[in-house]
């Protein structure tokens, strides 16, 4: 148990550095001692607890061994269970706790609700009609070209936005050509 303590301690300190359950982050050093002091309450209290009632509960697995002895490997293996245990917990903890990525969703996200505020303030009845029938592009990171119908769904507005700051820039494209179709 004692080498597999060790190791799966460095593993634990190095999975909270790389996978940090919490957003801030684990550095290093912290990490592996956090695994270590988890580990030791694992292995010092939980696996004895656990392999007093588990031995109590099964027959001899060695006749011959005498109880302590048996006991003492229940131990050991509860111990070795419970260490490479707290590798996947660890593993499922960062990964619960990673954000989940969605920057091109959020980017437009902010580049509809900026045209839309732009339309609403700005724009004719008709655009304002037809502003949820856009066809949106991305151009670049963050940056969109989004074209609003008109009712004859002949002629087109399109529009540059600009979506890399909290607060998107919209600027009216003039060419009336829409976006391809891909």
């Amino acid at each position: 148990m004692w080498p597999t303590f060790i190791s799966v301690t460095l593993l634990d300190g190095l999975l909270l550095h790389l996978l940090p359950p919490i957003g801030t982050g684990v550095d290093l050093i912290p990490g592996i001692l956090v695994a270590t002091f988890g580990n030791l309450a694992l292995i010092g209290a939980v696996a004895p607890w656990l392999a007093k009632r588990t031995w109590k509960r099964r027959p001899a697995a060695e006749p011959g061994a005498p109880p302590k002895a048996q006991l003492e490997v229940l131990t050991d293996r509860i111990g070795t269970g419970l260490l490479l245990a707290t590798v996947v917990g660890v593993v499922a903890a960062g990964l619960a706790a990673r954000p989940l990525v969605v920057v091109e969703t959020e980017a437009r996200e902010r580049a509809a609700n900026a045209l839309f505020r732009h339309v609403a303030a700005h724009g004719t009845p008709e655009l304002r009609r037809n502003v949820e029938a856009s066809d949106t592009r991305r151009l670049a990171d963050s940056y969109f070209r989004t074209c609003i119908p008109h009712d004859d769904r002949e002629g087109w507005t399109c529009f540059f936005v600009d979506a890399r700051k909290r607060d998107a820039q919209v600027i009216q494209d003039p060419s009336a050509i829409p976006n391809p179709v891909r």
